[in-house]
């Protein structure tokens, strides 16, 4: 076998060892992913479901085998074995459906581990509706149809003149934008202004399922702007300054504990609720005048197979018992309308 020359193999060996770095490199930018590699860390406390399993209303919950980050399921709960009330529930205030639902089971025994509900994007809720009630969820696909459907005014105004709701709306609360941050605020961040600055990474709702997004657009507006509304929700989303959510606004939250974003809006109750309990997060309150409030409201399914449990459930949200549960998160009592 003819042999390399020694002094053709020494440059040859070293052009080889200098190509290793860049063949490395290529080799995990061709492996998808792009964040920081490490071995999973299954903490309850940061990856979802929060609160402790006290967001699943089923009385025989069985085997329990939830892994954080793997197998989970955190915007579906309860037992979908004959459901008494089946409601979907724009996810802006999962985190209050535990208490509200256990509130109204106290107030109506009849209806104990009998409840079901969904915490989506109403978008994505509007179009499981729109399926009849089928969903897949990884290799999971079952079928649920709703009661009762709960978002913001203007979505339930919408979805009745469509004729996917009947009735009329009926608000209960109502609930201001605020700029959530990790701990610390380590982007300085001042206000919504600041939102713009190049390097400052967002966590931002997607404006293809989530309604806030109309209300965020117009604090933006109001704060700096077409440019500063341009700079978030555009030039940042192609520069990879801004993430759009995958789901809801439980993300931003979670992003910002992983150190992918620095600042998101959100509703100053999902602040609250992260403050509440331990999450190593806070907000920066966004002025009145920049602020833009949105009104919640329920209607009941047109089809509904429990359309008085539906109806039943739309009234006891503004019942002063559930009021008093929502202004532990900050929520105010629903008025007529809500502010442009």
């Amino acid at each position: 076998m003819r042999r390399t020359p020694r002094a053709v193999r020494t440059p040859l060996l070293a052009a080889l060892l200098l190509a290793l770095p860049v063949f490395a490199h290529a080799q995990q930018a061709d492996s998808g992913w792009n964040g920081k590699v490490q071995p999973p860390q299954y903490k309850g406390t940061i990856f979802p479901p929060w609160q402790h399993g006290a967001n699943n209303p089923a009385r025989n919950k069985g085997l329990e085998f939830t892994v954080p980050e793997v197998n989970d399921l955190p915007d579906f709960h309860g037992d979908l074995d004959h459901p008494k009330l089946v409601i979907f529930v724009a996810g802006n205030y999962y985190f209050a459906m535990a208490p509200l639902v256990q509130a109204f089971e106290k107030e109506h025994p009849d209806y104990k581990g009998r409840v079901f509900y969904e915490t989506l994007p109403p978008g994505i809720l509007l179009k499981q509706m729109h399926q009849g009630g089928t969903i897949t969820v990884g290799n999971m696909t079952w079928t649920v149809k709703p009661d009762v459907f709960a978002a913001g005014l203007k979505k339930i105004e919408g979805a009745i003149h469509d004729g996917v709701l009947t009735g009329k709306a009926i608000p209960y609360v109502s609930n201001d934008l605020t700029i959530m941050v990790p701990k610390g605020n380590p982007a300085h961040i001042t206000g919504l202004a600041d939102l713009g600055k190049p390097g400052v990474t967002l966590s931002m709702p997607n404006p293809a399922w989530e309604g806030v997004v109309r209300q965020i657009e117009a604090s933006l507006r109001k704060a700096g702007g077409d440019a500063l509304e341009q700079s978030v929700y555009d030039t940042k989303v192609k520069n990879g300054e801004t993430i759009l959510t995958h789901i809801h606004h439980r993300q931003t939250p979670l992003f910002m504990m992983q150190g992918l974003a620095q600042a998101g809006v959100t509703w100053k109750s999902e602040a609250i609720f992260q403050e509440q309990v331990g999450h190593p997060i806070s907000n920066v309150d966004i002025p009145p005048d920049q602020n833009t409030t949105a009104v919640y409201a329920a209607a009941v399914v047109k089809g509904a197979a429990h359309p008085k449990a539906g109806l039943m459930w739309a009234e006891f949200l503004r019942s002063p018992t559930a009021l008093k549960i929502f202004e532990g998160y900050g929520f105010k009592p629903a008025a007529a309308k809500p502010a442009a």
